[in-house]
């Protein structure tokens, strides 16, 4: 498995089953105005601003660094949040911005395909309290799911992240192991969950 930003902020609501018909919107996802689609590379510089904002405001969710990234070309930003048939960058607009992204996807070992994972949570601190969060882990949780044979949901999240722990936890997932000293930032260390969701929780 290739290591992974932690899925660091987030709220849940159950998934909806859209029968793989994207047109298809969660009517909670239209709340306050909120749209959720997948991104593609006209939404780079979109993209490359949230990254680098949420980069800087919560340095500890992400196992990449503002000083990584900044100096990223919109051509490489294009070809990070390329999608593809189980891969995908999900994101969440508000008149026209992107407030919040999700990444997800689905491991391509032959012996691993019934895993998929979540990734790169990060949602804007205006958009909070909103449902923003919450929206965004329910399209990618969805979206895991639509998968043929996908068992089980993966995350990693800073363990001092309580308040993303307690709502991953309350969505199905579980505590399946712990990293110490994951991340280094200065001289601070801090631990990485790994937190699973099988599909029996669905």
């Amino acid at each position: 498995m290739e290591h992974r930003d932690h899925a660091g902020y987030g709220a849940w609501l159950p998934p909806v089953c859209n029968d793989g018909d994207e047109s298809v919107t969660n009517p909670l996802m239209s709340k306050n105005h909120m749209h959720l689609r997948p991104l593609t590379d006209a939404d780079a510089s979109e993209f490359q601003r949230l990254r680098l904002q949420g980069l800087q405001e919560s340095p500890s969710s992400f196992g990449s660094s503002h000083e990584e990234e900044v100096h990223r070309t919109l051509d490489q930003v294009r070809q990070h949040i390329a999608g593809s048939a189980e891969r995908a960058f999900l994101g969440l607009f508000t008149a026209g911005e992107l407030v919040g992204m999700v990444g997800v996807g689905r491991e391509q070992g032959l012996k691993e395909r019934h895993i998929a994972f979540i990734r790169s949570m990060y949602v804007a601190p205006h958009a909070r309290g909103q449902g923003a969060g919450l929206q965004l882990l329910a399209a990618a949780l969805q979206q895991a799911w639509s998968w043929h044979g996908v068992e089980q949901v993966t995350l990693s999240v800073t363990a001092n992240n309580e308040a993303a722990v307690r709502l991953y936890k309350a969505a199905g997932f579980m505590e399946v192991g712990r990293m110490p000293r994951a991340l280094k930032m200065g001289r601070d260390y801090f631990d990485e969950l790994i937190m699973l969701r099988t599909d029996e929780s669905r």
